[in-house]
């Protein structure tokens, strides 16, 4: 069994006040509608990761199959996130754990089901690519590594350990796996493309 956590801990503090994860993607809130896709891909276990005093993510989840992990020590950056989700992963025994920051809106159910149908859980890291190489997000690491995963610390998230261990790049279409929104120009620029689906303001 393949666990998936969603890495939504993070204060989104280049926003200027707003959260990115809840921008509406489809009328949906983008945390929500990323969720939706990965449960749609036929994930059997999703978790989410959240800061221990945001009611309002937690919200934008309800009525979804997943667990909640908040993570009291969400400060430290995205590795906290990654601690938490390998300490779900590991008390689930799950052949391994893929990794997707919350912040991706091109993402959809295909390119989860695309990169679950490829991992061995006795192969290497996966790491999804645009489709030009360039290296993104999600990434899947086997359960071999997941005690590792109990030692990344900062914001590199877990960097060093794909360094020693080189993942397998499974290519995704277009930048769906490199399209992450962090600033309200970003979003302006990214709603402003012609192929980018309606959104409310």
């Amino acid at each position: 069994m393949l666990a998936v956590a969603l890495l939504a801990a993070g204060r989104a503090r280049r926003m200027r006040g707003r959260d990115k994860l809840l921008e509406p993607v489809e009328g949906t809130p983008l945390l929500r509608c990323l969720a939706e896709r990965i449960l749609a891909a036929g994930t059997a276990s999703l978790a989410v990761t959240l800061p221990p005093d945001d009611r309002e993510r937690a919200e934008a989840l309800k009525g979804l199959a997943l667990v909640q992990l908040f993570v009291p020590d969400a400060d430290e950056g995205m590795a906290a996130s990654i601690r938490a989700a390998a300490r779900w992963a590991l008390s689930l025994h799950a052949d391994g754990l893929m990794i997707c920051p919350a912040d991706m809106p091109e993402l959809t159910s295909g390119d989860f089901a695309v990169l679950s149908a490829a991992f061995r859980k006795e192969g290497p890291p996966l790491r999804a690519t645009a489709s030009d190489g360039k290296p993104g997000h999600p990434v899947v690491f086997p359960a071999l590594l997941l005690p590792d995963l109990l030692a990344v610390s900062g914001d590199q998230g877990a960097r060093s350990l794909l360094l020693a261990h080189p993942p397998q790049s499974v290519a995704l279409p277009a930048k769906h796996a490199t399209t992450d929104l962090d600033t309200p120009e970003d979003w302006l620029r990214w709603r402003s493309c012609p192929d980018v689906p309606s959104t409310p303001p």
